[in-house]
């Protein structure tokens, strides 16, 4: 309804001659003040230099006369707002179009026949993926889904690191383990692994190897082993998750096709690039940044930031109209340095967008559950899975705005009751199922060419059509914030009303046209329902 009244507002601005600015649709605060509200009078009069009221009554006059059917009233109130009234029959007439348009309804083809690459999750193989690295997986995968439902054709790409010191103390603790097993005393590697995966690891050498590896040196084979197991891991946990990835892109890449040596050749050549101490400085404040960062360590050994800026640049170089970086907040400090690098390289940095979400905390009986990735002291995403299952993961990391902490509450999460959103979204769904299998059953007619939608006229009724209309508009707004949150908080809102409106009418009634009209509401909420949870990747279940 939003984007209907929004494109109603465009077409009265190009009839009345006036600027083209951004139609703004709001909610009042005040139902009272009508269904919408708009401020485009009061943005329009610092462009024309005329009272906005004069305006808004010009707005006013066209829109009502244009849009007979649409408008059932509008109120000007000063300073110059538009508050709108939509014609009741209207609304409930929409219920149609939103039954005709099924699982496409919400669709956008606002991004047809353009490319976007979603990069996200990116955990280097030293260990399984923890519940921080879960958040960026569901949103990444959510944020995937956003851009098909608007038209891209997307692909989804892991970025690691199999190489440096990480990899190094992860060889070096599964030998360690590994030599363990065989009877002998070790000294455990400083800031080695520490968790049960590595003497699981150790476990698989014995098994091929025995005591072979004993007076081994080959630390490489300890690492490769190491690698190719904990990956296994990681891409079963994200198939529980309905994960899939396109590409899996090996930083190590970047080293083996000389791509690293020319990026340091290209900043090399705009001065950008100067030694200090022994190591190689990217001159970040000669373009604006508050200080110089290092990008090859004086060991020789380069920090992330120079091979992210190649991965960047090789990003653009495959020719995406839109990159998206869901990263961790430990990436905070660096992306704009990368940025800041690929640019100087004359790339269309505004191609990309880099989306960084919080950190987790788990709860359990109201206090914070300790973890520390080193010690292995964490719970794994396969943990968490197990616990309270795939659909609570999923929403419980969507249902907070990425740029806040979250606070996973485990008990919240494991109860089923209306306390649960979860539940309480899906169990809507269930209702809705069991109503339109019970109406079926007793022989009622579904057919939409016999329904009177003008028979649904409580208010709770038109305020469910005008919440289902809305589900376009919110899929568009969540498209231009790349924020999840919003459709979880609208899905639950839905589903809020739906209960509220179980527990007050009857769907099948004694009167055949109101039952039937009501029944044209009750497939029209479940196919938003479940449009959205498909969106997020949350089943739908019939029967809870």
């Amino acid at each position: 309804m939003k984007l209907e009244l929004k494109a109603a507002l465009e077409h009265i601005l190009n009839l009345l001659k006036l600027p083209a600015l951004q139609v703004v649709i709001e909610l009042p605060k005040n139902p009272n003040f009508g269904d919408f509200s708009s401020n485009i009078a009061m943005k329009l009069s610092r462009e024309v230099k005329s009272e906005p009221i004069e305006i808004a009554e010009n707005i006013k006059e066209s829109l009502t006369l244009e849009y007979p059917n649409l408008i059932e009233s509008i109120d000007v109130v000063r300073p110059g707002f538009l508050n709108i009234n939509v014609n009741k029959k209207y609304i409930c007439s929409k219920i149609e179009t939103i039954i005709k348009s099924g699982d496409l309804f919400g669709y956008s083809k606002y991004g047809k026949g353009k490319r976007a690459l979603v990069e996200f999750v990116s955990a280097n193989p030293t260990g399984p993926l923890t519940v921080g690295h879960g958040r960026g997986a569901i949103l990444g995968d959510v944020i995937s889904n956003i851009l098909k439902w608007n038209g891209y054709s997307v692909e989804r790409e892991y970025y690691y690191n199999n190489a440096g010191r990480q990899m190094e103390k992860l060889g070096l603790s599964v030998q360690a383990r590994y030599l363990e097993l065989l009877g002998d005393k070790i000294d455990f590697p400083e800031d080695g692994y520490e968790g049960t995966y590595i003497k699981n690891i150790a476990q698989e050498v014995f098994n091929e190897f025995g005591d072979q590896l004993r007076d081994s040196n080959d630390l490489l084979l300890f690492i490769e082993i190491a690698e190719e197991y904990i990956f296994s891991i990681i891409k079963q946990t994200l198939k529980k998750l309905d994960i899939k990835f396109n590409n899996y892109f090996n930083e190590k890449s970047l080293f083996q096709d000389g791509s690293i040596d020319q990026i340091v050749e290209i900043l090399s050549d705009k001065n950008l690039i100067y030694k200090k101490d022994g190591a190689t400085w990217f001159k970040a404040s000669a373009i604006g940044k508050e200080q110089d960062r290092v990008i090859i360590k004086s060991t020789g050994e380069p920090t992330y930031r120079l091979p992210d800026i190649a991965y960047h640049r090789n990003k653009l170089e495959r020719g995406y109209d839109l990159i998206i970086d869901v990263l961790g907040a430990d990436h905070m400090d660096a992306f704009p340095d990368v940025l800041a690098a690929v640019e100087q390289m004359d790339y269309p940095i505004n191609k990309i967008k880099v989306l960084i979400h919080q950190f987790v905390t788990l709860i359990k009986e109201g206090k914070p559950v300790k973890m520390s990735t080193r010690k292995a002291q964490f719970v794994t995403l396969d943990n968490l899975i197990e616990d309270v299952g795939i659909d609570v993961v999923r929403y419980f990391f969507l249902m907070r705005g990425m740029n806040s902490h979250l606070n996973f509450d485990l008990d919240l999460a494991r109860d089923e009751s209306d306390e649960n959103p979860v539940y309480y979204l899906q169990y809507a769904n269930a209702r809705l199922s069991n109503i339109l299998k019970n109406a079926i059953e007793l022989g009622y007619d579904l057919n939409l060419n016999k329904t009177d939608f003008t028979l649904l006229s409580i208010d709770l009724e038109i305020d469910i059509i005008k919440t289902l209309l809305d589900f376009p508009f919110i899929i568009e707004k969540i498209l231009d914030s790349l924020e999840p949150q919003g459709l979880a908080i609208y899905l639950n809102n839905l589903a809020g009303k739906f209960h509220r409106y179980y527990a007050k009418e009857r769907v099948l009634t004694n009167n055949n046209d109101l039952t039937a009209a009501r029944l044209q509401l009750i497939r029209s909420i479940q196919i938003v329902i479940k449009n959205g949870l498909k969106i997020l990747n949350i089943s739908a279940p019939d029967r809870m």
